[in-house]
């Protein structure tokens, strides 16, 4: 069975967005300098239309969280557009015209909406709970592993209930002190994890868990 695999980057206080998102912000106050590792990033920059940038230790962490993944999950906030029904013309996303996916992802919505095909992507939009787009996602994952990317909201509901399977976390240094926590409420308590690895790069260091079954 396709695994579902997190991937997220998170503060050294435990955020992975910082407080006050909105359209303008969407990671937050100071959200943005959790990825500043990944941007700068060669394999990054490829997989966005971009020419140039760097390599180094997160290169082949960034390569491995993306090998072997055919569907993607992630929540509303994630997706943009605001909270609500959505609004005339609707939001189509952070993504441009070619999203780096190029492959089938599930935006979960308390709204329903028809799905969004962009460029080599698909966005599904599942109303039915965290299980119904895991099930979707795994189906149209062609054999592939899902991703599982955000936001927080999201990521802890699976967590929640012990759905996940691999956590890759890559530690930014930077202190929020707001803003929307991983393992919120508990999310996750008493699940047994085993660390695979510890990778320290410029800006981060990744840690690799696995869920034990």
């Amino acid at each position: 069975m396709a695994e579902l695999r997190l991937r997220i980057s998170m503060s050294l206080d435990g955020y992975v967005a910082g407080p006050n998102q909105s359209v303008s912000a969407p990671l937050g106050e100071g959200g943005e300098a959790l990825h500043e590792w990944a941007l700068a990033l060669e394999a990054w920059r490829a997989t966005h239309g971009r020419d140039g940038g760097e390599v180094n230790a997160s290169t082949a962490v960034m390569e491995g969280s993306l090998e072997g993944i055919g569907a993607t999950i992630m929540g509303r906030r994630m997706f943009g557009g605001g909270p609500g029904p959505w609004a005339e013309p609707a939001w189509e996303g952070w993504w441009g015209d070619e999203p780096p996916f190029g492959h089938p992802v599930f935006v979960l919505t308390h709204h329903a909406r028809p799905p969004l095909v962009k460029g080599s992507t698909t966005f599904t939009f599942v109303t039915d709970g965290i299980e119904a787009a895991l099930d979707a996602a795994r189906a149209a994952a062609g054999g592939g592993d899902v991703a599982l990317s955000g936001g927080a909201d999201v990521v802890n509901q699976y967590l929640a209930a012990g759905l996940v399977d691999e956590l890759l976390i890559s530690v930014a240094p930077v202190l929020l002190g707001d803003g929307e926590r991983l393992f919120a409420n508990g999310a996750g308590a008493g699940t047994g994890l085993e660390q695979v690895e510890a990778v320290e790069a410029p800006g981060v260091t990744h840690l690799l868990y696995r869920a034990r079954r």
